[in-house]
């Protein structure tokens, strides 16, 4: 089997330099080895062909047989790095707690320990006699962030 920590190593070593950063790294059993990237303006194609023949250089077939896959992180995908919660800060996006809750809204700020998300909500204001949609602030900490994903707004 492949050794992941030498693909990593690999990945590393071509991403050094470029705005791209790693989301995820798989190897299965059989040798299938899956590396996506991202970046805050979207990943190109070219990128993604220049980062497998770098990474095929740097395997030997001769070795261990492998089919390799790279491609970007995916519009639309769960977050799987801090990063992309950074690269969506001011953009819509779903969270869904841990507690099964889903909470769409504006993200205003992500860090290893807690999300700000502003929501529309109805709040209940002092002299009106029915509830007034509102933006509100709500802070959670990560331990309590299920998933999170940039929302596609098609209006």
């Amino acid at each position: 089997m492949i050794d992941v920590n030498k693909v990593k190593a690999l990945v590393e070593e071509w991403l050094d330099g470029k705005e791209y950063f790693l989301t995820d790294l798989t190897i299965t059993p059989d040798d299938c080895i899956t590396v996506e990237i991202d970046q805050a303006d979207g990943v190109w194609i070219e990128d993604c062909v220049q980062l497998s023949r770098f990474i095929e250089e740097h395997l030997s077939r001769d070795e261990e047989d492998y089919e390799l896959e790279v491609g970007s992180a995916g519009l639309g995908q769960p977050f799987k790095v801090l990063r992309q919660w950074e690269n969506h800060v001011g953009k819509s996006v779903e969270i869904v707690t841990t507690d099964g809750r889903k909470l769409k809204g504006v993200l205003q700020m992500a860090d290893a320990d807690n999300v700000v998300l502003t929501t529309r909500q109805k709040v209940q204001v002092e002299g009106k006699k029915r509830p007034v949609l509102q933006d509100v602030d709500v802070k959670l900490p990560m331990s309590d962030v299920k998933s999170g994903r940039y929302l596609i707004d098609f209006k």
